[in-house]
């Protein structure tokens, strides 16, 4: 059964006088969203930096390409599978690191329902390093399908590999450092009502879990959590610079992926340093506003990390989305604020549903397009829109 059958199903429960509890589209998944979390998650997760302008760019700039339909190629099945890090793949999907995924969750373990969702669905998860329940339980929920860890490198080097050799030892299959997340971006939505979850003790289950963090506190998380968030915060966020990637490349033996790469020299420069992989990402325009939308330095970074694999996300909101990615290099493309939303209203099973929405708009569209493999998706599919 192909992606796109689940076109099918929801037709045929029509026929029963039954509607798809959940929205089909990304608008009215927000709606319903935002109607579902409380207003300080909400605001935390659909926000982003300054006016937001660099987050709506992200969006807005899939509409500058367009796909060429292809006839007579008889795409009856389709292919979506993908090779990353020795692994093959069902789908270029992905679930990118969300901080407060596990808030988003109405029974407040969100991270656990998209470990579950990423089970069900062959769609990996990278489990952020701020979580509700500590990575192992995450990780414990898994099943066969591969987990990647997102790392926030702290200052303390030490905790630094506790936090990867734990990855390591709960089955984690690559590590992710996130590189442009050291300090927090201005956000006026989150700033506007003073709210920033970890300094009130959420999503900090990895760190308040850790030997090495616990060893350098006067008393335990659970007898002072307010000690233990202040040392969090002393902590959180360094400022790498590339004479640290050779560090962070001896740390494991994992694939290593460095996010937030968006200028082809970084991506050179990582790739000579001896990374796996190169994960082209603005942040979803939750970091810096003013910038290029991530879509659009994507060709150059794929150009420059020369045959590495390229990971995508800032701005995914459809299938259409997804294929155009595909098309313009990535090796496999991330989702965020759409799997965060169905989390909010449905649990596993709306993250279940949104991926399964996304993915048969993709399929369906590679079919009517003519386009029946992942490796048919190439920059030549596309032309740019006059709007």
């Amino acid at each position: 059964m192909g992606f796109g059958d689940f076109q099918n199903e929801i037709y045929f429960q029509g026929l029963r006088g039954v509607v798809p509890e959940l929205p089909v589209t990304y608008a009215d998944l927000e709606q319903r969203a935002r109607a579902a979390l409380p207003p300080a998650i909400w605001s935390y997760v659909a926000g982003g930096a300054g006016d937001e302008r660099t987050q709506r760019a992200n969006v807005t700039a899939f509409d500058r390409w367009g796909l060429i339909p292809r006839m007579f190629v008889g795409a009856k099945e389709r292919d979506l599978s993908v090779d990353l890090f020795g692994t093959t793949l069902p789908t270029p999907l992905f679930l990118a690191p969300v901080g407060v995924i596990g808030l988003c969750g109405q029974d407040g373990h969100g991270d656990l329902a998209t470990a579950r969702a990423a089970a069900r669905t062959g769609v990996p998860m990278v489990a952020s390093t701020l979580t509700v329940d500590p990575m192992e339980d995450v990780a414990a929920e898994f099943g066969d399908t591969p987990g990647f860890f997102q790392l926030y490198t702290p200052t303390d080097r030490d905790l630094a590999a506790s936090l990867v050799q734990r990855a390591e030892r709960a089955g984690f299959k690559a590590i992710v450092v996130t590189l442009d997340t050291w300090i927090t971006g201005w956000r006026p939505r989150d700033l506007s009502t003073g709210n920033f979850p970890q300094l009130r003790g959420h999503c900090l289950a990895n760190y308040f879990t850790d030997p090495v963090f616990r060893a350098g506190l006067e008393r335990t998380p659970e007898e002072d959590p307010m000690g233990a968030v202040l040392r969090w915060v002393q902590l959180f966020g360094n400022p790498l610079r590339w004479e640290d990637l050779s560090w962070l490349r001896s740390l494991t033996d994992l694939p290593l992926i460095v996010k937030g790469i968006c200028h082809p020299d970084d991506a050179r420069r990582a790739r000579d340093g001896g990374v796996d992989g190169i994960y082209c990402s603005n942040h979803g325009g939750r970091q810096a506003n003013g910038g290029l939308p991530a879509l659009d330095m994507l060709p150059e970074v794929v150009a420059a990390a020369d045959g590495l694999p390229v990971l995508f996300d800032s701005g995914i909101r459809s299938g259409a989305d997804i294929v155009k990615a595909l098309a313009l290099g990535a090796s496999a493309v991330g989702i965020g604020r759409p799997y965060a939303y169905g989390l909010a209203l449905g649990g596993a099973d709306g993250i279940v549903h949104v991926l399964r929405s996304l993915l048969a708009e993709t399929d369906l569209i590679m079919a009517v397009d003519g386009y029946p493999e992942r490796k048919d998706l190439t920059r030549e599919c596309l032309r740019s829109v006059h709007l």
